[in-house]
């Protein structure tokens, strides 16, 4: 190589890898002094994104445990008041039992019925003032108290509805009816398809025409209709999911993510996915089909099985069995022998009432078990994602420690052979 001073090469050579020592080593640095691996996305964004998504997993996982925790307290609180229900009865079946004896007198009798009268009022009052965080339990709504946990994903998510039958004293306990796990639903396609490929698939804020029809077939027989009224696609799932409607939910998601892909129906579609657990509802199209109005596409209502999993009570056929201890009293023995007959009927009633509830407790503790462990198992997979490994990291410092002093003076050095050239021009 020729000796000159127009550039001094080996400078620039010695310059150009002492930052990239630099950079290398304030990497290092920035990693031991956060515990995190990435801390840009520069660092690795495929590992960042996937860091992020099971943050964000642990995150909704832990909330879900929490979750089932409080439906759990609902279930504890109803099953209290139920328990002192069961006692109230005991006793009138003691009042009852006493007075279908022939030997007291009007005025026993009387004295007899006015306690038995007064364990009815406290029933009443048991079952109008039993709340939960200022909510009345025992309303009879159809569309139960939702327990909603998963892992922030439709495919990980389920849905409790807990029933609670009202709780008067011409309507003591609730039975017959059985617990229904379903994750079937409907699809209302809101995207325009042309020649089989997807042109515009439509999104939460467009508006929408049209309508969709609910009908509920009651446990008498009679059918009630609900016609949605709402003009965007978020505010008909919004209406979808407030207007209580038994075993029905609504969300926003893609044909792909549930399940279903065809000549009409591509993966990419987006739209609305009624997850129904009642065969009592059936879901159709109003008067009018639902359109996006921006592109005019018409909806599709396509059968699916990937809703999300929603665990229902469901009616018996008929109607559950209650007891009607209203009309009841003590007033004569013949009245007592009655009375005890419908006491029996309402403390079974109240026991089958109550093992409901008691199998929703072991299962809302599992699910918050299960919720839990999926948490730790999450942030541990997050956890060797993001973490430093500081046997590592700490062995790559001492590197470009020692890698920055040589560079350095191999800098240094460059610099110096310049000044060779002096010595020829003496």
């Amino acid at each position: 190589m020729s000796l000159g001073v127009l550039n001094n090469i080996s400078a620039l050579y010695a310059e150009n890898n002492l930052n990239q020592t630099q950079s290398s080593l304030q990497n290092v640095l920035t990693q031991l002094s956060s515990g995190s691996r990435i801390n840009s996305g520069a660092d690795d964004a495929a590992g960042l994104s996937l860091a992020n998504g099971l943050q964000a997993n642990s995150a909704a996982l832990t909330q879900s445990s929490t979750n089932a925790s409080e439906g759990v307290g609902l279930l504890q609180v109803a099953d209290g008041a139920l328990s002192q229900v069961t006692s109230l009865l005991n006793r009138a079946v003691t009042l009852a039992t006493e007075a279908s004896n022939g030997t007291l007198n009007s005025s026993q009798d009387a004295a007899a019925n006015q306690e038995y009268q007064s364990i009815l009022s406290e029933i009443n009052n048991i079952g109008s003032t039993t709340t939960y965080n200022s909510k009345q339990v025992f309303t009879g709504a159809a569309a139960g108290v939702s327990i909603y946990t998963g892992d922030s994903s439709s495919s990980g998510s389920s849905i409790d509805n807990l029933y609670f039958a009202p709780l008067t004293s011409s309507s003591v306990g609730d039975a017959g009816g059985t617990v229904q796990q379903s994750s079937s639903g409907q699809f209302v396609d809101l995207s325009k398809d042309t020649s089989g490929a997807l042109t515009t698939a439509a999104t939460q804020g467009d508006a929408i025409s049209g309508a969709l029809k609910f009908t509920i077939t009651n446990a008498d027989g009679t059918t009630s209709t609900i016609t949605t009224t709402a003009t965007t696609v978020s505010g008909l799932i919004q209406e979808i999911n407030k207007d209580g409607i038994p075993g029905v939910t609504a969300s926003f998601t893609t044909a792909g993510a549930v399940g279903l892909a065809s000549g009409t129906v591509n993966a990419g579609d987006t739209g609305i996915l009624l997850t129904n657990t009642n065969s009592s509802v059936a879901i159709a199209e109003g008067a009018t089909a639902v359109t996006d109005t921006p592109t005019t596409i018409a909806s599709t209502l396509a059968t699916s099985t990937k809703g999300v999993a929603t665990i229902d009570y469901v009616a018996a056929s008929g109607g559950d069995t209650t007891a009607n201890l209203s009309t009841t009293d003590l007033s004569s023995s013949a009245d007592a022998q009655n009375a005890l007959s419908a006491l029996n009927g309402a403390i079974s009633d109240v026991a089958a009432q109550r093992g409901y509830i008691g199998a929703q407790i072991n299962t809302l503790n599992a699910v918050a078990n299960v919720e839990t462990t999926q948490q730790e198992n999450v942030t541990s997979a997050e956890n060797s994602v993001m973490a430093t490994d500081y046997a590592s990291a700490t062995s790559q410092m001492s590197k470009y420690e020692i890698l920055s002093q040589t560079g350095i003076s191999a800098l240094a050095q460059a610099n110096s052979m310049q000044q060779l050239v002096t010595k020829l021009l003496q």
